[in-house]
């Protein structure tokens, strides 16, 4: 039995009509997600290598990533500990191509490396974007080579700004990346993109078990490490040869020294020829500030030793017996250790 409309019902807008522009409007939303997922594999993709790496004489390789190509002359950027402890690293791009590289300089506390092919000019590149125009929701793309399956596009949005990540080294990872896109092993190294085509992170981890949780190094901060692995080889950081925890303020100790801090970072040993012990530093001193910002923990007194503050005097705040005593530290530069 057929069913039948009125005319009235059919040139009513509330039937039909409405519901025959639905799909329409859909079709067109997913046409423009398409071509801006599309557009960022298309401008960034031939950016993105793979990188292996060999661990020493007649071992099986050590492991694969991706990375991501940031200067035509063979500047490409990875994850540390993609390229740890590596005696010999090849890279491939998407055209088949393979050239030799080196590593001029990784920063295990931020998780990044720098690399140079060898022998290869005029390479596509990608452009680090600033991470600090991110908004949560927007689309990202992540680029690389997830369990060896090459070339590999998946698409996300970003789920959080300003995340801390602890690095392999002990150290916090700050202003990470939190996105939705999926990454897996083998990622590691490749790029999170922008909608416009730039690079807004460096993929670096994903939670284990979980689904949709996923982190990158922020984009600025990979700016950082990698002007200073060109200039120095290395990223410099302050050291005031303290071991600490992070420890309880009594209330009548911070009410009495006119502090906010409810803890500190309670000083556990000292280098006996560091800044700290020459400064007057003893054991069991909480540290509550520094440089006049707040300390309330390891991590902050570590965040606040930066480049910056080697070789200057530093006013350090501390509790020492309840009671509130100023000294002048010097930072010196952090020795680095060998991965």
């Amino acid at each position: 039995m057929l069913d039948f409309v009125s005319a009235s019902e059919a040139a009513d807008p509330r039937s039909d009509s409405g519901a025959a522009s639905a799909p329409s409007a859909d079709a067109e939303l997913l046409d423009a997600y398409s071509h801006a997922v599309t557009s960022v594999a298309d401008r960034v993709g031939p950016a993105v290598v793979r990188v292996e790496v060999r661990k020493g004489e007649g071992k099986a390789a050590g492991g694969v990533g991706s990375g991501v190509v940031i200067a035509p002359d063979g500047l490409v950027l990875t994850n540390s500990h993609v390229v740890e402890n590596a005696k010999d690293l090849r890279l491939t791009d998407p055209e088949g191509r393979v050239m030799e590289a080196r590593i001029i300089g990784q920063d295990p506390d931020t998780d990044l490396a720098l690399l140079r092919a060898g022998a290869v000019r005029d390479l596509p590149t990608a452009r680090l974007g600033d991470s600090k125009a991110l908004r949560r929701g927007q689309l990202v793309v992540a680029i690389g080579n997830p369990l060896g399956f090459e070339s590999t596009v998946t698409a996300g949005v970003i789920s959080a700004l300003g995340r801390s990540l602890r690095a392999k080294s002990g150290r916090l990872i700050e202003d990470v990346v939190q996105t939705d896109a999926a990454l897996n092993p083998g990622n590691s190294g490749g790029p999170l993109v922008s909608s416009h085509g730039e690079v807004i992170g460096i993929n670096t981890a994903v939670i284990m078990g979980a689904q949709g949780i996923c982190f990158a190094v922020a984009s600025n901060t990979a700016q950082f490490v990698l002007s200073e692995l060109i200039r120095h080889g290395r990223v410099r950081r302050g050291y005031v040869g303290v071991s600490a925890q992070t420890a309880a303020v009594p209330r009548r100790y911070a009410r009495a020294a006119e502090i906010d801090n409810v803890s500190g970072a309670m000083i556990t040993a000292l280098d006996a020829e560091g800044p700290a012990s020459v400064a007057g530093l003893m054991s069991l001193d909480i540290i509550v500030r520094a440089d006049g910002q707040a300390v309330t923990g390891v991590d902050d007194l570590i965040r606040l030793l930066t480049h910056e503050r080697i070789g200057r005097a530093v006013t350090i705040d501390v509790l020492r017996r309840g009671q509130l005593r100023s000294f002048a530290v010097t930072p010196q530069e952090r020795r680095q250790t060998k991965g």
